[in-house]
């Protein structure tokens, strides 16, 4: 298992606005896949059905997100999209988890049981694995123990064939970001670069479109280049419209000021808790002053 990676504490000398560290583990990923998800395949919304979370039985088996083509006659030309059939069962992996050859068996389990349970024909379904790493080990299993032939058939898709339905793997950082520019983001290792055009593409979504869990996950993944270019701009004042709004989405503007106004009560505690030691000090020497001048 990956150790997972911790952020740095931030500097808090300044006044500039600073979160509480959040880690990997705290931060809502999965909401915000399948939003991303969603906002990729946004131009097939009315032939697919998006279902989070679904729980198979009465135990605790979930598969992670199961898309349903509505229609079986159209193609989606999306590359994460071009094997799906009419039922797609899809696993996704943090950033600083990865999918194992135990997760595929684990999951091409839940595939089977899924046909069991809504007696639907096992051709007609696809299992698709999202991490934010090349699959190195887990391609070298499926090749020279299932003896699968695997192929990397557009940026970061990997299409796995040798079983009776279709598997691909897709690692995130590797997709285009022309074509994937949501799922290519959902991390914790984002640049400035990547920053602004996440921030344009939330924009135009609108403020009714269901991406606050994306905006969310990837701010917080990404709490100190959030800080440095909020800090900056305010000092420029190049104030960028599409950056605050993603913050706003994110809730970091209302947390900014709510700890902002703490800091500032803690600081003026402060400075009367130091007003306070120095009356009582000033009080004790007078004291004596008067005590010694009785002598």
């Amino acid at each position: 298992m990956k150790t997972k990676k911790k952020n740095k504490p931030p500097d808090n000398s300044g006044n500039e606005p600073v979160l509480d560290e959040v880690s990997s583990s705290q931060i809502p990923w999965h909401p915000a896949f399948v939003e991303a998800l969603q906002l990729e395949l946004e131009a097939y919304k009315d032939v697919l059905e998006f279902i989070p979370e679904l729980q198979l039985t009465t135990e605790p088996l979930r598969i992670d997100c199961v898309v349903i083509k509505k229609k079986k006659e159209v193609k989606i030309k999306k590359s994460i999209g071009a094997i799906f059939r009419t039922w797609n069962l899809i696993e996704y992996k943090s950033p600083d988890d990865y999918v194992s050859v135990m997760d595929f068996y684990k999951v091409y389990g839940y595939a089977c049981i899924y046909t069991f349970l809504n007696e639907i024909p096992i051709t007609d379904l696809t299992i698709t694995f999202v991490e934010s790493h090349h699959p190195r080990k887990l391609i070298k299993h499926l090749e020279t123990v299932r003896r699968y032939t695997v192929a990397k058939t557009s940026a970061g898709v990997y299409t796995v064939e040798g079983d009776i339905f279709p598997i691909q793997i897709i690692d995130s950082r590797e997709l285009s970001a022309e074509d994937c520019v949501w799922l290519k983001n959902l991390d914790n290792e984002l640049n400035h670069s990547a920053v602004e055009l996440i921030s344009i593409k939330i924009a135009q979504q609108g403020k009714s479109a269901r991406i606050d869990a994306y905006a969310y996950a990837i701010a917080y993944a990404n709490s100190k280049i959030m800080e440095d270019k909020y800090m900056t701009s305010k000092a420029t004042s190049n104030n960028k419209p599409e950056f605050e709004q993603f913050l706003e989405r994110a809730g970091f503007i209302a947390k900014w000021e709510a700890d902002g106004e703490s800091r500032e009560r803690q600081k003026w505690q402060s400075v009367i808790a130091d007003i306070k030691a120095e009356n009582e000090q000033l009080r004790l020497q007078i004291s004596e002053l008067k005590a010694s001048s009785k002598k």
